[in-house]
């Protein structure tokens, strides 16, 4: 099926006998509509395929994304934040290390998809999912990003914050003229609204033109880190590695087990959405950097934090876990000087992972579900206002501790998507999808007329419910579970995503989804369709024949 063929078999008839002269609401409607809004693909460009000419991601801007990803405030807090639950340095650094190796492995296979089909996240979920059931995914996951984008512009909101302390000293003494039920004083108020007008414009830009603001970050923020580090462990005189363990045996066994969790639960919405930005890579080749590069760069940041954390005990007799707090501290005039210039550093970092791992996911949500008048760039400014906003993130995280944990808790639920995508992909179908048939809402992929496949719902609820009871008690403290729901739990990820996988690949086994195994892979462009039939034939005659059509 090709792309013309979905668009004339969805209109049935020729526009200029749909009806007469359009009324008021219909022209207001039509003034709205996305300008490349296609309505028999239910599509418009930002949610078709990634054309030849945008495919503009190479190596180097993968590894600079995730050096762009993972040297924020929040990635410097991973490890010393572990220290917090009684592990020694060196084991939090090394539960930071196996969490990030291991959810890299999940990001890396499902960005394959992205990058060999150059399609979003929200459409190759329907080959998995069917047409309508992947709505709910897709729903989910543009809740839990649009709440993030919120949380996160409340850590660029503390980096404005920074800046203007090293600035101006005096506005540490601004008069708050904010009730203490707004649960934010003046300051940082300031601060967050000069964050959100300084975010707008980076909104504009397409994801396959920002990257070279990932390239900066890439080269500055490790800077920071080092020059952190450095000046922390002359301060000390390097006495900060004497930390040991708090916690031992078993009891150790199970915090280090809910930190690997907690870490990997971390990125659970990134490794949902990774098809997003792999889809703008030149081949799938160049998307293969990020299993190294995700690791790497976020156990670097965390030893950073580890050092800020203990030398800050040693020096001020207080642990600062989050940099900000760190820098703030440094209050002479040369000091002032270093400490913008970090906080300027972490503010553009900030601002680049907010957009990369939550605005664009949840931008792309809205542009699935609302084609017809929602494209990336309006979806971002749309999550702008309700995730910074409507969202009341300060409110959040000062009060609301039980939406908090809730939220935290999200991957109980985004683990089993990516187990069943995984699964139906690579196993399944063997890693051939029909590109054209993905926007037909009454192609192969639909499955019945609930456009449900039933082997996906079942393998979803195999993943999320057993750890439903563990998870309970962290939202609401008077609940009670039994131990061993609660040590599930700490394998959150783990078990959702291996349970998905396994239950789905066993369902489908059985009762195969015949109607839309396909023997071909259909791309969206005809050389990509002649070079893959190329390898396929090659791959299934066996080597000789590989390089007998080599010789031709």
């Amino acid at each position: 099926m090709t792309k013309e063929q979905v668009a004339v078999d969805a209109y049935g008839v020729a526009p200029e006998y749909q009806g007469g002269e359009p009324g008021i609401f219909s022209r207001i409607l039509k003034r709205l509509e996305v300008s490349t809004y296609e309505k028999g693909m239910q599509s418009n460009a930002d949610l078709d395929p990634v054309p030849p000419e945008k495919r503009t991601w190479n190596y180097w801007h993968f590894i600079s994304y995730w050096i762009s990803d993972n040297f924020t405030p929040s990635g410097w807090r991973k490890a010393s934040s572990l220290m917090s639950m009684g592990m020694s340095w060196k084991i939090a650094l090394v539960n930071v290390a196996v969490a990030e190796c291991l959810i890299a492995m999940v990001i890396t296979v499902n960005g394959y998809l992205g990058a060999k089909y150059h399609l979003s996240f929200t459409v190759l979920s329907r080959a998995s999912f069917g047409y309508y059931f992947s709505l709910l995914m897709i729903f989910m996951r543009m809740v839990v990003g649009t709440f993030w984008y919120g949380i996160s512009a409340y850590s660029g909101a503390e980096c404005v914050r920074s800046m203007i302390y090293a600035i101006w000293p005096s506005f540490r003494n601004v008069h708050n003229g904010l009730p203490a039920s707004a649960h934010i004083d003046t300051q940082l108020m300031t601060s967050y609204v000069i964050y959100f007008l300084l975010c707008l414009p980076l909104h504009y830009v397409p994801i396959h033109r920002i990257r070279f603001l990932f390239t900066v970050k890439a080269i500055t923020t490790p800077i920071i880190g080092f020059g952190i580090m450095g000046w922390t462990i002359k301060q000390t005189k390097g006495d900060i590695w004497k930390t040991g363990n708090k916690v031992h045996g078993s009891e150790l066994a199970w915090v280090f087990m809910s930190g690997i969790y907690s870490n990997m639960a971390g990125w659970a919405t990134l490794a949902v959405n990774a098809p997003d930005f792999t889809r703008y890579a030149i081949s799938p080749n160049h998307s293969y950097t990020m299993a190294i590069a995700l690791p790497a760069t976020a156990t670097l940041i965390a030893f950073f934090g580890v050092v800020g954390a203990a030398g800050s005990l040693l020096m001020w007799g207080e642990q600062k876990w989050d940099p900000l707090v760190f820098v703030d501290m440094w209050t002479s005039r040369g000091g002032r000087a270093a400490a913008f210039f970090c906080a300027a550093g972490f503010f553009l970092a900030q601002a680049l992972a907010n957009i990369s791992a939550n605005s664009i996911s949840a931008a792309n949500d809205l542009n699935c579900l609302f084609p017809r008048f929602v494209n990336i760039r309006r979806g971002q400014y749309i999550v702008a206002v309700i995730g910074a906003w409507a969202f009341v993130p300060w409110d959040i995280l000062t009060s609301a501790t039980a939406f908090l944990s809730f939220m935290n808790g999200y991957g109980i639920w985004l683990a089993p998507i990516c187990g069943i995508m995984i699964s139906d992909f690579f196993i399944i179908r063997k890693r051939k999808l029909d590109t054209w048939a993905l926007y037909d809402k009454h192609g192969i992929y639909r499955y019945n007329k609930y456009g449900t496949n039933w082997r996906a719902a079942f393998a979803w609820c195999c993943g999320w419910v057993p750890l439903f009871p563990g998870f309970l008690p962290t939202v609401n403290k008077s609940i009670t579970t039994i131990s061993g729901m609660s040590k599930l739990y700490k394998l959150g990820y783990f078990y959702g995503f291996s349970a998905a996988f396994v239950s789905y690949l066993a369902v489908s086994w059985i009762w195969p989804p015949h109607e839309n195994l396909i023997e071909h892979a259909v791309y969206s462009d005809d050389e990509e369709v002649i070079v893959a039939r190329d390898e396929e034939d090659a791959i299934e005659s066996g080597a000789e024949s590989f390089e007998k059509k080599g010789s031709h």
